[in-house]
């Protein structure tokens, strides 16, 4: 028993020197004083090594971070490294290394809110639906204004009206589209980094600026410029689309069409299009009979631009459409998903069916696309409010 507890001992002194051979030399350099070769033998500290080490406590761990000469011995620049490590030096390499971690306090802001984070529709939309936008809903014409033969026309073969309980919820669709891309708000910015993380499966946050949203299908650096006529609904659109596990593998089927070296078209240019598209249909009521039977607006009108986009692209590969064809493919678009929505809808099930058994594809043969595809500012793209209204009699879409 006498030999074991003078073993124990001469193995706790022998880790007590080596403890402060080690840091000894390092508190001696950050105070500045010259750095001598450590000894392998044991002093008592003197007066001068205490005070050296209580000044080295003052100094804080994020201050040592970036000091050179802890850098230098860090990386073993003396040439001394221990054999046994204790367990207390561990310890103090994993907190060290966790400085990096550190993050500063937001001021009481939530973790939810920053840009860092991906945000899913539901949270996307929650924020708009506790937000004020009284100043935007004043601007929303909920439904087309009909006069004359159209408006008997309508009232005897058009389709029904949306059910009372339902227009609070059409018109908050219509109120977000009113809505601009706001580059202060934090829930717009993480919306945008969710659509380019899922898009480009990129791990990294990327700038609100830049040219890296042309590679996406926008046409400058800004996305707030392309919103014309759709405003941040056009944006709830696409996060829709990327954050569904089902819908996601057919925005990134549709975004590979989009580069193609031959048929290659702006992607979220074309989304937007898509969601002016939507937002006709519902304020036409093309989209009632649906909203009435299922009981809901947002989710037909999400479904509905879903379906419209994958008609889209369907059309875009099998015809063999360029960037030329653009208007005229939206035109008719635009004709087909007013009259027959419900077919629309019905394709897109059926589409959404073939994923879950793994069997639906767009692009099973496409294997042309890649980096040699032109940025969308090169692109020349004629969109649905580039082309001549149709000529209906008595009938205004103001």
């Amino acid at each position: 028993m006498t030999a074991k507890k003078e073993g124990k001992g001469r193995g706790k002194e022998e880790e007590r020197e080596r403890n402060i051979n080690v840091w000894l030399p390092l508190s001696r350099a950050l105070l500045g004083t010259k750095i001598e070769g450590v000894s392998a033998g044991y002093c008592p500290p003197s007066d001068e090594d205490n005070s050296t080490f209580l000044a080295f406590r003052e100094i804080p761990i994020s201050q040592l971070k970036s000091h050179r000469v802890l850098q230098a011995l860090t990386a073993e620049a003396c040439g001394w490294a221990p054999e046994v490590v204790s367990t207390e030096v561990l310890k103090a390499q994993g907190e060290w290394e966790a400085v990096d971690n550190i993050q500063p306090e937001t001021g009481g802001q939530s973790s939810s809110d920053q840009p860092g984070q991906l945000i899913s529709f539901s949270e996307a939309l929650q924020h708009f639906q506790t937000a004020d936008l009284s100043s935007f809903k004043k601007r929303i014409q909920p439904t087309v204004r009909r006069t004359g033969l159209a408006a008997l026309r309508h009232c005897l073969f058009g389709p029904p009206k949306l059910h009372q309980g339902l227009r609070e919820e059409r018109d908050l669709v219509l109120t977000i589209a009113q809505c601009g891309l706001d580059s202060q708000d934090p829930v717009h910015g993480r919306v945008l980094q969710t659509i380019y993380k899922k898009l480009t499966g990129s791990r990294f946050d990327c700038a609100l600026l830049g040219d890296h949203w042309e590679d996406l299908g926008f046409q400058g650096a800004n996305p707030a410029t392309d919103l014309r006529g759709a405003g941040f609904l056009a944006l709830l659109h696409l996060l829709y689309l990327v954050m569904d596990s089902k819908t996601l593998l057919m925005a990134q089927e549709i975004f590979r069409l989009s580069r193609h070296h031959i048929q290659q078209f702006p992607f979220c240019l074309m989304s937007v299009n898509i969601t002016r598209i939507a937002i006709q249909a519902l304020r036409e009521e093309c989209l009632s009979r649906e909203c009435n039977r299922q009981q809901k607006v947002i989710p037909v009108v999400n479904s509905f631009y879903a379906a419209t986009f994958l008609h889209l692209a369907r059309v875009w590969k099998m015809q063999q459409k360029t960037i030329s064809d653009s208007g005229f493919v939206l035109k008719d678009l635009e004709a087909l998903a007013k009259k027959s929505p419900r077919r629309l809808l019905k394709t897109l099930e059926i589409y959404l069916a073939g994923v879950s058994k793994g069997q639906a594809s767009l692009l099973a043969a496409q294997t042309c696309y890649g980096a040699q595809a032109p940025r969308s500012k090169d692109l020349t793209f004629t969109g649905v409010c580039d082309l001549p209204p149709s000529s209906s009699e008595g009938t205004r879409l103001s």
